[in-house]
């Protein structure tokens, strides 16, 4: 088999991907469609990591991210593996990217039309609105084409690499990605009605991160999503249990309820694994879909510990107070995807950041799961809610009580009520998450669901990268380079075979 630097790969290498998350699967689909033989092990039932499923009665919901964007990645993921991806997964694109509720009468929808979107924004705000909003377009396709060779698909981004994209004007030429402005200075620049700013300023909490601290580089999100949203068929659940089908198709044997203790580090190298029940597995590589913080900690043995930085708990990006319900809604017309602000965004991010507290009053994302424009009746009966409030990612030295848990529930509830939406609530049809919890789902982190923050210009460049400080010990998932969300978590995956794949043609 051929590989990049026209080097020769023998079928008889070794590699173990521990954890299913989207970034390991695509790693193991990656090094096994390669002629890797490759064993995948992961400590849960079910792949998927955070793109988790629970079940409330003989409903089962989505309870971790939501949105599909990016398809290209998957397309060529599948393709790549010889398969393609519409015979796995079910998708359909969606007409109406979100709803946004402020009040019961200040809605906004965004539509992946963007002639119409660019309407919708004239109706709610004017025309200086509309015209901003033309600019802001204008501004993050630019900064996407930017970094999408020298950052997204480095393996090894650099400050220097950058430079270079920006040709002869240089650094001074990186203003031009806004890495030095805030997000929310920067849309400022676009949008005086503070509605706006706050509907644009919320794309940092797509990588765990504040508006007030992240850069405003950040607003390339906007221009991915209006390459497409996909709403997927049995809900984001099935595109872990697809990339799992595709991986055993190419021949990777994956074991679920298997727990890993232990990195073998021999002679300075990864060496394979060992499990909780004490059998060692070796390996000529090992690839972590894990949060870097796991490794550093100890949680794989003293010998990984310094195979990644330790990141500061300071700089954990945010975690999440989550509802899944099967209740029945009134009011407000729901579609798949759903914001609702609170009133004072700085307050909700001083809450949480400066003062690692829930917000007195935040921001709550409603995925409603059986919904999207076909049925926008204001009740459909019980229905599948997946309800999410951005939390400090203090999981690990603060319980959460039962009394903190109400409290911030009132809160949610109310302010969904003061925007027009009644959810009629049964506690035996509802399940909570808090960063507690998160913090035993995914070790080390403190509840953290984005690796960390994304807070100043550095930020990007101080996230772990594909290679380790131990050679042959390699890191995928969304806590690592090229940063978080699901077709990142995958480009990760990617960036980690490709650097197995070197490492071991070249020696």
């Amino acid at each position: 088999m051929r590989i990049e630097g026209d080097c020769t790969l023998m079928p008889t290498e070794k590699a173990i991907v521990v954890g299913a998350g989207i970034g390991g699967l695509v790693s193991a689909i990656q090094l096994a469609s390669r002629g890797v033989q490759v064993r995948l092990f992961e400590r849960a039932g079910t792949p998927g990591g955070k793109m988790r499923e629970v079940r409330i009665g003989e409903h089962r919901l989505d309870a971790g991210p939501t949105v599909f964007t990016m398809r290209w990645i998957f397309d060529d993921i599948f393709a790549e593996a010889g398969a393609r991806l519409d015979d796995y997964l079910q998708l359909r694109p969606a007409e109406i990217i979100a709803r946004h509720a402020w009040s019961e009468h200040e809605r906004l929808d965004l539509f992946a039309d963007q002639a119409r979107t660019v309407a919708a924004i004239g109706d709610f705000a004017g025309a200086a609105a509309a015209r901003g909003y033309q600019s802001f377009c204008e501004q993050a396709r630019a900064i996407y084409e930017t970094l999408d060779e020298t950052f997204i698909r480095s393996t090894q981004p650099s400050l220097l690499g950058l430079i270079g994209r920006c040709g002869v004007r240089g650094f001074g030429g990186l203003r031009d990605i806004k890495p030095y402005d805030s997000l929310w200075q920067s849309l400022g620049e676009h949008f005086k009605d503070q509605r706006l700013r706050q509907l644009f300023g919320r794309y940092s909490t797509y990588c765990g991160s504040s508006p007030f601290q992240a850069p405003a580089t950040l607003m390339l999100i906007a221009h991915v999503e209006r390459q497409g949203v996909w709403l997927v068929e049995g809900g984001m659940h099935q595109t872990a249990v697809a990339l799992a089908r595709l991986a055993q198709a190419n021949g990777v044997g994956i074991e679920y309820n298997m727990d890993v203790t232990e990195i073998l580090i021999e002679y300075g190298r990864a060496a394979g694994v060992r499990l909780a029940n004490g059998e060692s597995i070796r390996a000529d590589a090992v690839i972590v879909n894990g949060d870097p913080s796991a490794l550093s900690s100890g949680h794989f043995g003293k010998g990984a510990t310094k195979s990644v930085a330790r990141v500061s708990p300071k700089d954990r990006s945010l975690s999440a107070m989550t509802w899944n319900l099967v209740a029945e809604t009134h009011g407000f017309p729901l579609l798949r995807h759903n914001i609702f602000f609170a009133r004072d965004y700085a307050a909700e991010f001083d809450d949480i950041f400066r003062h690692a507290r829930l917000p007195r009053e935040g921001t709550v994302y409603i995925c409603a799961l059986d919904r999207d424009e076909r049925n926008q009746t204001a009740s459909l009966g019980a229905e599948r809610l997946f309800c999410l409030l951005n939390a400090p990612a203090r999981g690990d030295t603060h319980p959460f009580d039962a009394a903190e848990i109400e409290q911030c529930e009132q809160r949610v509830f109310s302010l969904l009520e003061r925007c027009g939406l009644k959810v009629t609530r049964n506690p035996e049809h509802s399940l909570v998450t808090t960063p507690a919890m998160f913090d035993r789902l995914f070790p080390a982190t403190g509840g953290a669901l984005y690796g960390q923050a994304t807070h100043g210009w550095k930020a990007s460049f101080n996230r772990p990268a594909s290679r380790t400080r131990i050679p042959g010990l390699y890191l995928a998932g969304g806590a690592t380079h090229p940063g978080a969300g699901v077709p990142m978590a995958a480009m990760s995956g990617r960036l980690a075979a490709a650097s197995l794949l070197a490492d071991l043609a070249s020696t």
